[in-house]
């Protein structure tokens, strides 16, 4: 059993990263995002969103069928409020998915724990890089969207960023808690594929409990719609 999760693990870890290598080449190529942060958003939701990522990169950047019908029917830059929250979406979660590496390669590195906790570990330092990355990820679009001075824009970014931040965190962390307590008996660590298989998963389950937070500050205009 675990030698074909290990085999599906490695797998979808060939997609994810295939996918976001693919969207670094199309951008190298000249393919690039008006908001600039994008470039850097796409290919890390490919990591975990695979080829769902890379078609969202095109059809944001108006390659696909669906993006021209939208262009010729409802006016270039008009999208549905579930596609704004979509992006609000993959925007959140590529701070908290780079916080998340990072955070669990230090941790796994150092083999710091608190209160003998790695799992407990993992989570206070995983929030901490993905606030402060989430964070800067959203600084970087709104001062240039809003022309905001930057310390304006640092309360903005706080203010419109924190509770999807939170919410995938959510679905992240309760995943995470999953992995660790319920599906194996002895969890896997960070130097093995089925480990970032199962944080693949963990991100995409912080992908959906992030979506209705976005979705919410999109609607109310809390949250600028990119």
């Amino acid at each position: 059993m675990y030698y074909w999760l290990n085999v599906i693990a490695w797998a979808s870890l060939f997609v994810g990263v295939g996918s976001s290598l693919v969207i670094v080449v199309d951008l190298l190529a000249g393919h690039r995002h008006k908001m600039a942060i994008m470039n850097i958003v796409w290919p890390v939701t490919a990591l975990y969103l695979g080829p769902l990522a890379l078609w969202g990169h095109w059809e944001s950047l108006g390659m696909g069928a669906d993006d021209k019908a939208r262009k010729q029917n409802a006016g270039v830059g008009q999208r549905p409020l579930w596609q704004k929250a979509v992006l609000a979406t993959t925007h959140c979660g590529a701070g908290c998915t780079l916080g998340d590496i990072i955070g669990e390669w230090g941790v796994f590195a150092m083999g710091a724990t608190i209160a003998g906790s790695m799992l407990l570990t993992d989570y206070l330092v995983d929030f901490a890089l993905a606030y402060l990355l989430g964070i800067i990820f959203q600084f970087l679009t709104i001062v240039p969207m809003k022309h905001l001075p930057p310390g304006k824009g640092l309360w903005e970014a706080i203010k419109v960023d924190t509770l999807s931040l939170v919410a995938f965190e959510i679905g992240m962390f309760g995943w995470m808690a999953l992995m660790h307590f319920g599906f194996f008996s002895t969890p896997p660590k960070p130097n093995q594929a089925v480990y970032w298989f199962m944080m693949q998963l963990g991100m995409i389950a912080g992908f959906l409990t992030s979506l209705p937070a976005n979705w919410f500050l999109v609607r109310t205009g809390i949250k600028p719609a990119m």
